[in-house]
């Protein structure tokens, strides 16, 4: 059976895969060079997860598995809790932008 992805589906993968490569981007680079609030355990392991959950949203959406609804639902959550981290902390903006995209698409292949 063939696995057709909605044009909706292709944009949350892109967002998904986005948000995995700037979550993981900053905090390896701007985070530990920047220290403090940045490092403090809770955010970057925030910072880890949501990279993570990202790449498996995309991942599921990939593979045609109808689970992916679960896992973009928990996925949508973790992005806003990460974009609310990183606007608290400031100087994330391009985290904070690409965490608020991805949930957004996700919430829509949640539903």
């Amino acid at each position: 059976m063939h696995h057709s992805q909605s044009p909706e589906m292709k944009t949350c993968i892109d967002n998904c895969l986005a948000c995995y490569r700037e979550c993981l981007s900053a905090t390896m680079h701007h985070c530990l060079e920047m220290g403090g609030e940045h490092t403090k355990p809770r955010h970057f392991q925030l910072m880890m997860a949501c990279a993570e959950i990202c790449r498996t949203s995309a991942h599921f959406m990939l593979l045609g598995s109808e689970h992916h609804k679960h896992v973009c639902r928990e996925c949508a959550e973790i992005c806003v809790e990460c974009a609310d981290d990183c606007e608290r902390i400031g100087d994330m903006q391009n985290c904070v932008d690409a965490c608020r995209r991805c949930a957004t698409s996700c919430e829509e292949m949640a539903a």
